[in-house]
């Protein structure tokens, strides 16, 4: 009976081992990913007020969290059943992330040269942090996927006890770490407010806690450039490493680039069909 019980917990032993084998291997293929999912998601964490920051950032964790929940099963049972709707999937994904990017681009450059504000600009806050929230939600999906694929990816071969465990491990650790680093990003400028407050003029406190107040603007701006960018580069490699022909795309050229010049053509062509659905839908309903 004792041997039978140290046997059994031998084996869980066996397994965590083989588990955090797993788990630290998986980790290292995502850190690409992860860094390109803190970039956009602290991107569209900030811009709010100070009071609603860590709620809206809340919000959205959730929503990662539930994200992960519907991926994992959904992801794991595509991989028995029918392994090639992962690639479709990851294929449409892309698509979503390169309109993201590539509409923030043409609405700049749309903007710089009229110069006036988006309709979006003036909506009421409530609705405007709302519809944030979904959009942030439906950004993190997409990022979410890709993570999950990505670490179910490095443990195929091994037992479906080993594939759960270690998806969902790196899953956890991702949506902790990310948002966890989004929530110390935008909380910055009231450490830095409260370092004023607290220390005297021209002590070293008081004067990181200035550096904290400009350094905010300065970070938001690096993000929302970086987290576009980043949208861009995570789309064009899910097209090349999921569509065959796009493998040996521009030879010779560093994959950093050519992915970007891939995700950034895919996402203007995906603009430009939207928006001319849109104004076709619009002309019908004008002329009736």
């Amino acid at each position: 009976m004792a041997s039978g019980f140290f046997a059994i917990l031998d084996d869980v032993a066996g397994l965590m081992d083989d588990v955090a084998v797993s788990t630290k291997v998986a980790t290292g293929k995502t850190a690409g990913i992860l860094g390109d999912d803190l970039a956009v998601n602290a991107e569209k964490a900030t811009g709010y007020l100070s009071s609603r920051e860590l709620p809206v950032l809340w919000a959205i964790t959730k929503g990662s969290f539930l994200n992960k929940l519907i991926i994992i099963p959904i992801a794991l049972l595509l991989n028995l059943f029918l392994p090639v709707a992962i690639k479709v999937i990851l294929v449409l994904g892309g698509f979503y992330l390169a309109y993201e990017g590539a509409e923030k681009i043409v609405e700049f450059i749309i903007h710089k040269f009229r110069r006036v504000q988006t309709v979006g600009d003036v909506d009421e806050p409530s609705t405007n942090e709302k519809e944030k929230i979904k959009a942030a939600i439906k950004t993190d999906f997409i990022l979410s996927l890709e993570i999950v694929i990505i670490a179910l990816g490095t443990v195929l071969e091994r037992s479906t006890a080993i594939q759960v465990l270690t998806v969902s491990i790196v899953s956890l650790l991702a949506t902790i770490g990310v948002y966890g680093i989004v929530a110390i990003i935008v909380r910055i400028d009231d450490w830095g407010l409260k370092m004023i407050k607290r220390f005297k003029d021209k002590s070293f406190f008081y004067v990181l806690g200035r550096l904290l107040i400009a350094l905010l603007p300065v970070i938001i701006k690096i993000l929302s450039v970086v987290g576009t960018l980043a949208l861009i580069l995570v789309s064009g490699g899910i097209f090349v490493h999921n569509i065959e022909f796009l493998h040996d795309f521009l030879p010779g050229v560093p994959s950093i680039i050519s992915e970007f010049v891939i995700g950034l053509l895919a996402g203007l062509l995906t603009v430009g069909i939207i928006k001319g659905v849109k104004q076709i839908f619009k002309a019908k309903s004008l002329s009736t």
